[in-house]
C-alpha cells in the first residue's frame, strides 16, 4: 500500500497541468508541483485558502467546483479567470472539475493553461484579418500621402512670404507632415504581401549580426551571453528579414532592461522536433523545430499586456510607436513560423518557432 501511494504522489508531482482538491467546504487539501509554480505559493500557504481566495469573484470555474459537487461527472470552463493578485496574478486558462465518487463532496481541479496548439491556432485565424488590415494599410498610405505632398509644398511656398514669427508655423508644418509621412512609410510594409525570397539560412550567422550591431550600439551596458545548439540545420528564410527580427527583439530586450545600468541578454537556440502546425486547408502539417529565444532580466512584460503585444500600436514605451513586435509577427508569419511572449520570474523570453530548410531529393 505504501509503495502505491508513493507511485500515487510521484505521478501526481510529474504532471505538468496544476492540479488541486478542495473539500465540501471548498477548502484546499491538496496540490501537486506545477500548481505551486502556477500561483507562486508553497502546498503549505496554498492549503490555508479556499478555492474563492484563489479564482476572483464571480468566476465560472467557482460554480464548475459546485456543478461536479452536485451533479457528478465532469464539468468544463473554457477561457475562465484564475487567481488573484496574491497569488501570482489573473490569468485565462480553461479548468476542468470532477467529483471523486469515493469521497462525497471532494472536487478534483485540473488547470489547463494555453497550450501551443491554440496560439498556433490564434494566430492562424487572424491571418485573414492581417491580410484585410494590410490591404487597407496600402489604401490609406496612398490617400494619405497625396495631400501631404500639397500640404507640404503649400507651406513652403508660404514660407518666403510671412513675417519671421509666422514663419515657424510653416516651418511646423513641414515638419508634422514629414512625420506622418515616415509613419504612413512604415504601416506600408505591413503591406507588403510579395513571396518572401527564400534561401537556406545559417540562424547562428544571423544571431552574430544581431550581437555585432547590439554590443557596437550598448558597448559597456548589456552582458550578451549565447546557449546554441551547434547541429542545428538551417532554416528556410531570408536572411536580412531574419537580422530584421532578433535585432528589434534584442533593441527592445535592451531598452527594458535600461542598459546604462547594465543588464543581461541572451540569445539561445535549440532542436524541438515535436512540434507541428496543420496548414489550412490542408491535410498537411508543418513542422517548425527550429527555436530561438530572445531572454532578458528586465522588469518583464505585464500580464495583460502579453496577449496583445503583437498589434500594432501596443506599446508600453513612454515615445514608441508600437510596429517594432507587430513588424517582428509579421516577418515571422511570412517564414511559416510563430513568436510568443513569455514571462519569467524575472525578465522576458520572445521565443520564435520556425521551420527549417526542406531538401529536395535528387533523382537519379
Amino acid at each position: 500500500m505504501i509503495a502505491d501511494e508513493q507511485l500515487a504522489r510521484s505521478i501526481l508531482e510529474a504532471l505538468p497541468n496544476p492540479l488541486l482538491l478542495v473539500d465540501g467546504k471548498n477548502r484546499i487539501a491538496m496540490v501537486n508541483s506545477a500548481c505551486e509554480d502556477f500561483f507562486q505559493a508553497s502546498a503549505t500557504m496554498l492549503r490555508k485558502n479556499t478555492a474563492e481566495d484563489l479564482f476572483p469573484f464571480s468566476s465560472p470555474a467557482l460554480e464548475a467546483i459546485a456543478r461536479a459537487r452536485d451533479e457528478g461527472g465532469v464539468i468544463n470552463e473554457y477561457a475562465t479567470s484564475i487567481g488573484t493578485p496574491r497569488f501570482g496574478g489573473e490569468r485565462i486558462v480553461d479548468v476542468q472539475t470532477t467529483g471523486l465518487g469515493d469521497m462525497p463532496g471532494t472536487v478534483l481541479i485540473i488547470i489547463l493553461r494555453q497550450s501551443m496548439a491554440q496560439k498556433f491556432d490564434f494566430q492562424l485565424s487572424h491571418r485573414g484579418a492581417a491580410r484585410s488590415v494590410s490591404g487597407m494599410a496600402a489604401m490609406l498610405a496612398h490617400e494619405i500621402k497625396n495631400p501631404l505632398f500639397g500640404i507640404r509644398g503649400a507651406a513652403q511656398l508660404l514660407e518666403p512670404t510671412v513675417g519671421p514669427q509666422d514663419r515657424s508655423l510653416t516651418r511646423l508644418i513641414c515638419d508634422e507632415t514629414d512625420r506622418i509621412r515616415n509613419l504612413v512609410d512604415q504601416m506600408e510594409v505591413f503591406s507588403d504581401e510579395r513571396p518572401l525570397e527564400r534561401q537556406p539560412v545559417n540562424i547562428h550567422v544571423v544571431l552574430d549580426r544581431v550581437r555585432q550591431i547590439i554590443l557596437a550600439a550598448n558597448p559597456n551596458g548589456v552582458t550578451l551571453t549565447e546557449n546554441y545548439d551547434p547541429s542545428l540545420p538551417p532554416v528556410s528564410g531570408n536572411h536580412d528579414q531574419l537580422v530584421q527580427v532578433f535585432l528589434n527583439l534584442a533593441k527592445n530586450a535592451v531598452e527594458a532592461m535600461n542598459s546604462d545600468q547594465g543588464g543581461k541578454l541572451e540569445f539561445t537556440t535549440a532542436f524541438r522536433p515535436g512540434v507541428k502546425l496543420a496548414v489550412p486547408g490542408s491535410s498537411e502539417r508543418v513542422s517548425l523545430p527550429l527555436e530561438v529565444c530572445v531572454n532578458d532580466d528586465g522588469p518583464g512584460v505585464e500580464e495583460e499586456l502579453r496577449p496583445f503585444i503583437f498589434d500594432p500600436f501596443i506599446t508600453s514605451k513612454a515615445q514608441g510607436k508600437g510596429l517594432g513586435l507587430a513588424l517582428v509577427a509579421k516577418i515571422v508569419r511570412d517564414h511559416g513560423g510563430v513568436v510568443e511572449c513569455i514571462g519569467r520570474e524575472r525578465g522576458a523570453t520572445f521565443r520564435v518557432l520556425l521551420p527549417l530548410e526542406k531538401r529536395v531529393e535528387k533523382a537519379d
